[in-house]
């Protein structure tokens, strides 16, 4: 079941979803599952017509020839990934839905943009797409025979508080397209926020629904965390829902399970890091005027 105000925030499909996998015994339909998986995450959900389609790659995955990553390489350095995500996208636009398509996250920070566009500059685009795939992350996370996924929005051990709100930039539900269906185009949607390591706000749930963990708090379960603002006076706001029990695998929809922090700014990624290791999910992250 997704962590409390999943639905809300636009991942609730995603947390629901177990992992697609190619197991070694395996059937023609267990196969096709795993094709439309990959075409679904690799291109950003966005609509492939049969003539689109790659027929040799496919079959040779049918055939055990090839690997669901190798398969993943072949469908990210096609011409019909190309076209979409990196021919008609700036840059930083393309480098960003790289990390959302084949590593299920947003950049970390302004250093590996910069590192990725270095590769662009100096290999192109082909070793661009391989410097995900071959990645020690990528084998970590997937290995050889399961489709990428996101990962970016659930808090992760090592990672920064910035990229954890910059994927709420980059995926705005199952239903979303990286193609079509968003106002800003192939604008990058993180850009200078990327630049600058500045987080960004994670829209909170609209509170109301009954039954889910995150309706408005009550000023009395807030806490404060770090010696007031940062120098550039910036707090955000920080809602945490209920641990996970051990007993019912659900999160609690009480109003007494959450927890509710204001946090410097430059005290975020410390936070961050407190909040995974004691088991919270964190709902929302605001900025407080």
């Amino acid at each position: 079941m997704a962590f409390g105000p999943a639905s809300q925030l636009g991942v609730a499909l995603f947390e629901d979803t177990e992992p697609v996998e190619l197991w070694p015994a395996r059937s023609a339909e267990e196969v096709e599952t795993v094709i439309r998986a990959v075409y679904r995450q690799v291109l950003g959900n966005a609509y492939v017509m049969e003539s689109e389609r790659l027929p040799v790659p496919e079959s040779q995955l049918k055939r055990g020839e090839i690997s669901v990553r190798e398969f993943v390489r072949q469908v990210a350095k096609s011409e019909l990934y190309r076209s979409r995500f990196f021919d008609n996208c700036p840059r930083y636009r393309a480098i960003e839905l790289n990390f959302k398509h084949l590593l299920g996250r947003a950049p970390d920070g302004y250093e590996e943009m910069k590192s990725h566009s270095s590769i662009l500059d100096e290999g192109g685009f082909d070793d661009e797409i391989d410097s995900y795939i071959d990645s020690e992350e990528y084998q970590q996370a997937y290995g050889e025979n399961t489709v990428p996924f996101y990962r970016g929005y659930k808090t992760q051990p090592g990672k920064k508080m910035v990229g954890f709100t910059h994927i709420f930039q980059l995926l705005r539900g199952a239903s979303s397209s990286d193609l079509k269906g968003n106002l800003a185009g192939n604008s990058p949607r993180l850009n200078k926020y990327v630049i600058q390591e500045t987080p960004l706000a994670v829209v909170p749930p609209s509170g109301g629904s009954q039954g889910w963990a995150f309706q408005d708090t009550p000023l009395g379960a807030r806490a404060r965390h770090g010696v007031g603002a940062d120098a550039e006076g910036k707090v955000f706001r920080i809602e945490v829902t209920g641990y996970r029990s051990n007993v019912v695998n659900r999160v609690s929809k009480f109003r007494r399970s959450n927890q509710v922090y204001l946090v410097p700014q430059d005290q975020l990624s410390k936070e961050y890091q407190r909040i995974h290791k004691m088991g919270g999910v964190i709902a929302s992250i605001t900025p407080v005027e």
